[in-house]
């Protein structure tokens, strides 16, 4: 079975999502209308509704740190997560967990970083060397 995720969620302008979303993130943009926007977010569906955006807090304890909850995710291969992170860099995008890795030579290292978007949404992209580590124990 082939399933790609699909996830609805406020954002508060339109054409910040469009440049975030697009220009830095480099997602291929979709459907919309005056009051949303799809977006291929690395091969699986995001629609952004104009409206308020979820709460968060940092209230999520992984390993030394509070991250925050909810928040939305990607894994990306190791090389790829690189890409991504060198380009939010360039972009001078603020990071709440900036690029780092973590769980060094245990099961699931990974590597990650948390930012939000321009509405506050917050997004964490973990990158993994050992892609058959994702759900190891």
């Amino acid at each position: 079975m082939e399933t790609r995720f699909h996830l609805a969620y406020h954002i508060r302008d339109l054409d910040e999502a469009r440049a975030f979303y697009g220009a830095i993130l480099g997602c291929e943009e979709g459907r919309s209308t005056d009051t949303w926007v799809d977006f291929d977010f690395f091969g699986h569906q995001i629609s952004l509704h104009l409206g308020e955006p979820f709460a968060t807090a940092n209230t999520g304890k992984v390993g030394d740190h509070m991250v925050p909850m909810p928040h939305l995710g990607l894994v990306m291969r190791q090389a790829d997560w690189r890409a991504l992170a060198d380009r939010l860099e360039a972009a001078g995008v603020p990071f709440i967990l900036p690029p780092q890795t973590r769980f060094k030579g245990e099961p699931g290292e990974q590597s990650t970083m948390f930012f939000t978007d321009p509405s506050g949404n917050p997004i964490e992209v973990k990158g993994f060397a050992d892609w058959d580590g994702i759900f190891a124990r």
